[in-house]
């Protein structure tokens, strides 16, 4: 069995060109699945039954609705494979539908904490690391862009002079993010304080444009750390992601009058119901304003 999901996780990669932070959730997801089968006495993956599956679901039930979501999506999309390679006759999750929490609406910054944590991202105990943490959360809230994009984001990726950053996707999609002035400022004093010191003195060489103290790629965990040691140098509390910089600027973006095939494009959703969530976070945005702001609102 572990050879016919090693062969299934290079389908993902391959023919369906799944990025590798998602074919490694399918990887762990997999991995789960097959550890609760055997410990309740099922060995083959190919031999499970409607009572394991129940079982199955029953052993989750206390992961958050969105976690189950995705964890029954990756193993029946895995027992279609089996299906398509003529393994198995029938998918033993078929039946099983979930729905996703639509309600739960994406949270973003407010103004005063952007500030708040932009002034935070300067204070570090490294001068050199300042200028990469204050550009790191630039890019992320004024491009919109995830964190796994910019931590595989190249120097040959940015055109400084028409200020355009090629950005790819999830499935290799690539698109086109302009950035300001300011970025282009911030991207030279990163360089020269920051990066061609560090890459010179651990005698590193590639094109990626974030680095770790050694020089080397910075990863989505090593970004996700920085955010959450600026996030501790200030007022804000619980809860906060680094994702939540995308989601103030398709937010942001919204409130200012842009076009929401406009915010698809520049977020890389291949869907627009999926952008359209940020209307809906836009209008509740206007209304508690007019509820706090407006006096015969009260």
């Amino acid at each position: 069995m572990k050879k016919t999901i090693k062969n299934y996780l290079t389908y993902l990669k391959n023919e369906k060109q799944y990025s590798t932070n998602t074919i490694l959730a399918y990887s762990n997801d997999l991995s789960e699945f097959e550890k609760i089968n055997i410990e309740n006495g099922t060995n083959n993956l190919i031999e499970i039954d409607n009572l394991d599956v129940e079982t199955y679901l029953e052993t989750i039930k206390s992961d958050s609705k969105n976690t189950i979501y995705r964890k029954v999506s990756s193993i029946k999309n895995f027992y279609n494979y089996l299906i398509k390679k003529n393994l198995i006759v029938n998918n033993p999750f078929e039946f099983v539908y979930l729905s996703r929490d639509k309600n739960k609406l994406p949270k973003f910054f407010y103004k005063e904490e952007i500030k708040e944590l932009f002034k935070a991202a300067k204070k570090g105990k490294r001068n050199d690391l300042n200028y990469r943490n204050s550009l790191i959360l630039e890019i992320l809230y004024a491009t919109g862009i995830r964190v796994s994009e910019c931590s595989n984001l190249k120097i040959s990726d940015i055109d400084k002079e028409n200020r355009i950053m090629i950005i790819i996707g999830k499935g290799n999609k690539q698109r086109n993010i302009p950035f300001s002035k300011y970025i282009r400022i911030l991207i030279d004093l990163y360089e020269k304080n920051c990066r061609i010191p560090i890459m010179d003195k651990h005698k590193k060489h590639h094109d990626y444009l974030f680095i770790n103290n050694n020089g080397n790629q910075l990863t989505v965990r090593g970004i996700e750390y920085i955010m959450n040691e600026i996030i501790k140098r200030t007022s804000l509390t619980a809860n906060i992601h680094p994702h939540m910089l995308r989601h103030t600027f398709a937010t942001q973006m919204l409130d200012n009058g842009a076009d929401l095939r406009s915010v698809q494009e520049l977020l890389g959703h291949s869907s627009l119901s999926t952008t359209q969530i940020y209307t809906h976070v836009t209008k509740e945005h206007l209304l508690k304003d007019y509820m706090k702001y407006f006096p015969r609102s009260k």
